[in-house]
């Protein structure tokens, strides 16, 4: 099972500076790192947070908008990519908390409850 955890609020910078020092923590506490995977709904203001030194991440962006309305199927497609390979740890990052629960439903019915463990969201 994939550890899965969506992350909402701030810009995208925010989002993505928030998982890392997630990331940080966790190798700090474990002194391993997980095999990880992000995926990030796009970058509007063109801005991405430095990665952190030592961590290799797999990682995918989507175009921006609601990704359980309108970027459903590029949602599906990039999960399904992702989960031939799985991580061990996967972060979701959504501009827009408004459908973060329908999001969250969406990932806990098949085919997906099969493969992620659903972790408390990340909130900026």
């Amino acid at each position: 099972m994939t550890l899965t955890t969506l992350v909402s609020g701030g810009s995208a910078g925010m989002r993505e500076t928030a998982i890392y020092a997630a990331l940080e923590q966790d190798l700090a506490r474990s002194g391993v790192h997980l095999g990880t995977a992000l995926i990030l709904e796009g970058l509007p203001d063109g801005k991405a947070a430095t990665l952190p030194p030592g961590l290799d991440l797999d990682i995918k962006r989507i175009a921006p908008g609601c990704l359980c309305c309108i970027g459903n199927l590029t949602l599906r497609v990039t999960l399904n990519r992702l989960l031939r390979k799985p991580p061990a740890r996967l972060y979701i990052s959504i501009a827009d908390s408004t459908h973060l629960a329908q999001l969250r439903t969406f990932l806990l019915h098949p085919p997906y409850d099969d493969f992620l463990e659903m972790t408390p969201d990340l909130a900026v």
